[in-house]
């Protein structure tokens, strides 16, 4: 096929209408919401570091061990490794966790210097860099969801109804072969994604960073128990932030394979380009 050819075929391929997809607010929200996702991570694996444990319960054992999560460094023949234990279970992670190379030579740290804010092992400054960024992400959400109410943007974009159950599956098999279709609202399977995001996992991850407060202890001596222990609530706490990483590699995977330049456009403009099936449809609504 010639290049005038091909330049002709895109030139008749109809194009959807762009609409006003997200308002400001919401635009701004989100990216609010991943700077300070991003601060939050790094700073938080500073705070694990100084002990890099999780367990269940009340307490955490010094003269045993009772450790669902354990990473660090011991020495096997002479020779120092890293390793990872989980439920008993150890692994060998020399250079990524427990033993990291750097230029200045071995560090001994359950996380890498590249995965910490600050990248030097610096407890104070590791919480106050959580904590700052820990308030400006609990402002953030109230203003969002005080405005989501007001608008309707919650009720009328994020809630799943009836149909969008009904529509689950095709929507999900639709996901899995990449055939996706840019709608003026979200689809069954973002829906349910968004609302277990805003609804289960932000408060979650907020409620037991509370519970490991001790201000916050004393003020409200119940929220420990809620999460069956200090020790528990911190490992739900990390838990949470994983399946946040897990979350932000499968947005980022299902932007570029959505079409980036559409989606990044939605979040930066509010403009947002219909596929021309949706187009078509929403002007034989009118």
């Amino acid at each position: 096929m010639s290049d005038t050819s091909a330049r002709s075929d895109n030139a008749a391929r109809p194009k959807g209408r762009l609409i006003y997809r997200q308002n400001l607010v919401t635009r701004l929200t989100h990216w609010v919401w991943a700077i300070c996702m991003f601060f939050l991570l790094l700073s938080g694996l500073q705070i694990f570091n100084a002990r890099p444990q999780l367990f269940i319960g009340q307490e955490s054992g010094f003269e045993y061990n009772n450790a669902i999560l354990e990473i660090g460094s011991r020495a096997v023949d002479g020779q120092r490794i890293g390793y990872t234990t989980v439920f008993g279970q150890e692994f060998n992670t020399s250079g990524v966790l427990g033993l990291s190379e750097t230029p200045s030579g071995p560090r001994l740290r359950a996380f890498p210097e590249w995965a910490t804010i600050p990248s030097t092992q610096d407890l104070a400054t590791g919480r106050v860099v959580h904590f700052f960024f820990a308030w400006i992400f609990v402002g953030t959400l109230l203003i969002w969801l005080a405005f989501s109410l007001f608008n309707g943007h919650l009720a009328r974009d994020l809630i799943p109804y009836r149909r969008d159950f009904k529509n689950l599956p095709r929507d999900i098999a639709d996901h899995v072969r990449f055939r996706f279709t840019h709608a003026m609202t979200y689809s069954p399977l973002q829906k349910l994604a968004y609302i277990v995001v805003l609804f289960i996992l932000f408060p979650l991850i907020i409620l037991t960073g509370l519970a490991m407060s001790p201000g916050m202890n004393a003020a409200w001596p119940w929220i420990i128990d809620i999460f069956g222990g200090r020790q528990t609530a911190r490992t739900i706490h990390f838990l949470t932030m994983a399946a946040f990483v897990i979350f932000f590699f499968v947005h980022i995977f299902m932007v570029v394979a959505a079409g980036p330049i559409n989606e990044m456009r939605s979040m930066i403009t509010g403009r947002y380009r219909l596929s021309p099936t949706r187009d078509d449809d929403a002007e034989i609504s009118k």
